[in-house]
């Protein structure tokens, strides 16, 4: 079973936040997989990550439906609207909502929502209670002014 960990964004978009999660991915030396909803979230995910300025950069790719960068494999980060773990990452990032992947080869799970959308909330209090279910160790992080703190399961 995956760790599994909600991550209520109350502060920030997702743009903002996912670097310096995936920072910490690179810092410990693993490969993310982000699953994104569209192209359109790839492109903005990937001006982002070109944008941070601490790591000075984040190597990545991506695979939108019109074109695949070269050799996902070698790609620590990897931006995909597919659900294919073509680069052998350990940790996943969900950042489009549902998703049918199965979570069982992923050392950690991140599923990022948008906790002022209130579809957005619903929906991942299903995907919490059907991981719940499946039996994955379930953890819930949410944006504070202070920044992340750990919930109540």
């Amino acid at each position: 079973m995956a760790s599994v960990g909600f991550y209520h964004l109350t502060k920030t978009s997702v743009e903002q936040a996912l670097p310096a999660l995936l920072t910490r991915t690179m810092q410990v030396k693993e490969h993310g997989l982000v699953l994104c909803k569209d192209d359109q979230q790839i492109k903005n995910l990937t001006e982002a990550l070109w944008r941070i300025t601490h790591p000075v950069w984040l190597p990545h790719g991506c695979q939108t439906s019109r074109h695949q960068d070269i050799s996902p494999e070698w790609q620590p980060i990897w931006l995909t609207v597919s659900e294919e773990n073509l680069n052998e990452a350990a940790f996943l990032f969900i950042v489009k909502g549902q998703s049918s992947i199965s979570l069982s080869s992923f050392k950690r799970v991140f599923d990022l929502f948008d906790g002022n959308d209130e579809h957005a909330v619903q929906q991942a209090r299903e995907r919490w209670r059907f991981l719940k279910q499946e039996g994955h160790e379930l953890t819930y992080w949410k944006q504070t002014d202070k920044g992340w703190e750990q919930g109540g399961k």
